[in-house]
């Protein structure tokens, strides 16, 4: 794995496990995951164009 897919990844996953220790219900959890590492993995060849890597 490359280092700006690592980071990438890195932030990501650190601001989830941040934000959904405020969420009670594990299937909310889960689903928030799914959402938002979808979402990630769409913007990662945009992120990276405009890095220019």
């Amino acid at each position: 794995m490359d280092p700006v897919t690592a980071v990438y990844y890195a932030t990501i996953c650190a601001a989830l496990s941040f934000a959904a220790g405020r969420l009670r219900s594990g299937m909310v959890r889960i689903i928030l995951g799914v959402v938002i590492g979808a979402i990630a993995a769409s913007l990662l060849p945009d992120i990276r164009g405009m890095l220019g890597v």
